[in-house]
């Protein structure tokens, strides 16, 4: 196998992947670039597209308004309502012989007409005149016979609100009365209880201080179960005995957690002893692995040169 040459023939496919991938690289590149401006193109081919057709639509709005076209008169849909009576007054110039909307002789009684107007309206004033009169009348002595009604109504009222001003303060002055005797039995009442709240304390301050609960008392804890059972109402705490026994238990707690923690600390200076051994006999294997594969690669080169030489002189 002649070395030199597999060498070559990889550098020069190494050459060519790279030159494939620059140029993979290059077009990659170009295609991104022709896809932002083709994006560029069309954003800017809308916004053309929009701006003509707004362009477009201010100017039909402006300058091509239906009201401006010659047969908009035909579908006006306000043609009705701009549209002018067919007669405006007696004078106007579009009543003609043949439209028909005025004839000769009409309204031949005008005088007659605005005489009887005039005279009902004069009729009608003197009625509202009348009706005036009449309603103010009216109202005057319905006005009269409120202010009397409400005179009477005032002097019944004051003379019913004098009677029960008079009998509110006669119960007002019961009331008082009754009130006094109430608050002298209270007052009575409230002597007796409160003499007979302070003797019943006093006597219970007395049981208290000379009863087992103040006085702390560890035995008055004890169940009648037996000694492990505690009542909880009356437990004032352990005793010495007690504490001393649960500091042992702490202590030997400690210690054996230590002893735990100490073992721990062993197994893991054993594991990491034995790491570094299998990664020194890693590095050792593979140091000698090495030095295998540069005797290989000289016995190689050897018989490569050997065979070389051979086809020189060949």
């Amino acid at each position: 196998i002649d070395k030199d040459a597999l060498d070559a023939q990889v550098k020069e496919r190494k050459i060519q992947e790279a030159a494939e991938k620059a140029e993979h690289e290059r077009f990659a590149h170009d295609m991104k670039k022709n896809d932002k401006l083709m994006c560029l193109l069309e954003e800017r081919q809308k916004n053309e597209v929009k701006d003509l057709n707004r362009a477009l639509t201010e100017f039909h709005k402006n300058f091509q308004r239906p009201e401006t076209r010659r047969e908009f008169d035909l579908n006006d849909p306000e043609a009705l309502k701009k549209d002018r009576p067919a007669r405006v007054s007696d004078d106007d110039p579009r009543c003609t012989i043949s439209g028909m909307q005025k004839f000769m002789g009409e309204d031949l009684n005008y005088d007659q007409r605005m005489k009887f107007q005039k005279e009902q309206l004069r009729e009608w004033f003197r009625q509202q005149q009348k009706d005036w009169k009449n309603a103010l009348a009216d109202q005057k002595l319905a006005d009269d016979l409120y202010d009397k009604f409400r005179i009477e109504l005032d002097r019944k009222i004051m003379e019913e609100q004098r009677k029960e001003e008079e009998n509110r303060r006669a119960l007002c002055t019961a009331t008082k009365n009754f009130n006094r005797i109430q608050i002298a039995e209270l007052d009575h009442k409230n002597e007796l209880e409160k003499a007979q709240k302070n003797k019943d304390d006093m006597d219970e301050i007395t049981c208290l201080l000379r009863g087992d609960f103040l006085s702390e008392n560890p035995d008055q804890a004890i169940s009648p179960w037996g000694k492990h059972n505690v009542l909880v109402n009356r437990w004032k705490g352990m005793n010495q005995e007690q504490l001393m026994a649960i500091r042992e238990f702490q202590k030997e707690q400690a210690l054996e957690k230590q002893r735990e923690r100490e073992q721990e600390r062993r197994r893991d200076a054993e594991w990491d002893r034995q790491r570094v051994q299998a990664a020194r006999a890693q590095l050792l294997w593979e140091r000698q692995q090495q030095r295998q594969n540069q005797v290989q690669r000289r016995e190689l080169d050897a018989l490569n040169s050997e065979l070389s030489q051979e086809q020189k002189a060949k």
